[in-house]
């Protein structure tokens, strides 16, 4: 799924929901970044969500190119679905969510 989320921000033709956008300004996150995180070597897919609300998705984990960690929501058609830095507290090394 990584690869088709890829293509679409390499082809420019991904886009972001308005949930995305709305975290992504409360977040401070720009679209940069998440293009960043997207197309890096350190981009992997930590969680499939294949029974999504909205069809099948994934958490992608990224690195930006200053170094911001980010956790991407996507679908393969390249739709941004959300995007936030995750929680340290939540998450082992930031790729395996901690037991609750």
């Amino acid at each position: 799924m990584l690869e088709h989320v890829r293509e679409a921000v390499r082809q420019e033709s991904h886009r972001f929901t308005v949930h995305a956008q709305m975290r992504m300004a409360e977040r401070r996150i720009l679209t940069t970044e998440v293009c960043e995180a997207i197309l890096s070597q350190t981009a992997e897919v930590i969680e499939e969500y294949p029974t999504d609300k909205y069809g099948p998705s994934c958490l992608v984990y990224g690195v930006t190119r200053s170094g911001r960690v980010l956790h991407i929501q996507a679908n393969p058609q390249g739709v941004i679905i959300t995007t936030y830095d995750p929680d340290p507290a939540e998450w082992i090394d930031l790729k395996r969510r901690r037991s609750r």
